[in-house]
């Protein structure tokens, strides 16, 4: 992967962890304000975590050997943690979804997402960079 590529890719997904973690935060804000907004606190909290682990995955994509794998793992687990996340904030503001199975695709997207993460880390551990 170019380095120009490298660096823009991995600053789009820094925007995009920043905004994760944000909206994280306001849904907590949310949710601690009413039982009635109680079902916002998984959410905001899997946007929180996984926008702050993205932003270190992407730290580590910077130094990797084969920085493409972890950079998709980072965007795999923004992508999760919004679906996730914006179907149940979507079903507690309004009582509408995303579209059918949006939070369990979420899931799954965040769990693949891990997983790739170990895989890069495995790779990068067996081509002698680790």
């Amino acid at each position: 992967m170019e380095a120009s590529s490298l660096s823009t890719m991995g600053a789009a997904l820094i925007v995009y962890a920043g905004l994760a973690g944000a909206a994280g935060v306001a849904l907590a804000a949310a949710g601690a304000h009413g039982s009635d907004l109680s079902a916002l606190t998984p959410p905001a909290y899997f946007l929180i975590m996984h926008a702050t682990a993205a932003a270190a995955i992407i730290a580590v994509a910077a130094r990797a050997s084969h920085p493409g794998i972890f950079l998709l793992a980072a965007f795999l687990l923004l992508a999760g943690a919004t679906l996730f996340s914006g179907d149940i904030a979507l079903r507690t503001f309004t009582g509408d979804r995303l579209f059918p199975m949006a939070a369990p695709t979420g899931g799954t997207t965040m769990i693949v997402g891990w997983l790739v993460v170990a895989i890069g880390g495995a790779w990068e551990l067996f081509s002698g960079r680790g």
